[in-house]
């Protein structure tokens, strides 16, 4: 099974800037997270960034800031799904009418249900606890969930291993920064093609 980017959104999960210096490796997380939000806008993908805390853990750090502009959302839970499922799951349609209602030949036609998109693609800090957390409410939620795990850590590696097989053992599929990219693009001949593989180089 190989992602579409039509039918995923990006989920960015805790980069702020009290949080990332104490994290393993923060700036290779951090430079493969900004890689994903402008490989996602080039492709228009919807993209969701969190902040845990913020008066404690500080903002989104700046290196994003243009990038998730309008969308990111706070948080005080480590399990971020609770904020962020109004926007990534539409809440079913009510259905209408009672017994005074029009006949149906009167009714105007509903119109179709937007397209969901439940493929979604999460990177962030810490792995061990927020993304983690995240991760396995979205998954309880019955949407696909796809960690990519050169944009996570923790403050130490152990916790952030520990924190993959676990996602992995839960039904999360672990990926990469170039694999979710090339899965997105799927054709050289991607009109974005070029653009996608400068950020990835």
């Amino acid at each position: 099974m190989l992602l579409d980017a039509e039918e995923s959104q990006l989920v960015l999960v805790d980069y702020q800037t009290r949080l990332l210096p104490a994290i393993h490796e923060g700036d290779r997380a951090l430079a493969n997270a900004v890689r994903l939000a402008r490989i996602a806008q080039l492709l228009d993908v919807p993209l969701w960034c969190t902040e845990e805390n913020p008066e404690s853990l500080g903002p989104t750090v700046d290196a994003l800031q243009p990038l998730v502009a309008g969308r990111v959302l706070t948080k005080m839970a480590f399990d971020g799904s609770s904020v962020l499922l109004p926007r990534l799951k539409p809440a079913p349609r009510q259905q209408g009418g009672n017994a005074r209602s029009l006949p149906k030949h009167l009714q105007k036609a509903a119109p179709p249900p937007a397209p969901t998109r439940e493929s979604l693609v999460l990177a962030g800090c810490e792995a061990h606890v927020c993304l983690l957390q995240t991760a396995l409410g979205l998954l309880e939620e019955e949407l696909e969930v796809w960690v990519v795990t050169d944009a996570c850590s923790s403050r130490d590696e152990r916790n952030r291993d520990a924190a993959f097989d676990r996602l992995a053992g839960a039904g999360a599929e672990l990926v990469t920064t170039e694999m979710v990219a090339f899965e997105w693009l799927r054709d050289a001949g991607h009109p974005r093609f070029e653009e996608v593989l400068a950020l990835v180089k």
